[in-house]
C-alpha cells in the first residue's frame, strides 16, 4: 500500500549535500516525491512509497551524510496520494 509521508528535518542539513543525498536514497528505496530547503535552516520532504521502502528510506535519511548532522525528524503520514513519477529537488 502506497503512502505519503512529510517530513521536516532539523539539523545541519542546508548547504551541506543533503538535498542531493535524500534525491538518491529515494530513488535507492523507489520512493518519489520532493525535496527543498525551508527559509529556517530545516529541509522538508515529500515521500510517497511502499511502507516498507518508506521505512528505509526514513532509517537513511536520520542517519545522513558524512557533513549533516539530523538532530530531529518530524514525520507526519498525509492523507493523500499524488502520484510521482520521480524524486526531485525543489529550489
Amino acid at each position: 500500500m502506497v503512502q505519503q509521508l512529510r517530513i521536516i528535518v532539523s539539523g545541519k542539513v542546508q548547504g551541506v549535500g543533503f538535498r542531493y543525498f535524500t534525491q538518491m536514497k529515494a530513488n535507492t528505496y523507489g520512493i518519489t516525491g520532493w525535496v527543498r530547503n525551508q527559509p529556517n535552516g530545516n529541509v522538508e520532504i515529500i515521500a510517497e512509497g511502499n511502507k516498507d521502502d518508506l521505512a528505509l528510506f526514513l532509517a537513511s535519511i536520520k542517519e545522513g551524510n558524512p557533513f549533516s548532522r539530523v538532530s530531529h525528524m518530524e514525520i507526519e503520514e498525509v492523507n493523500e496520494i499524488s502520484g510521482f513519477t520521480s524524486f526531485t529537488i525543489k529550489y
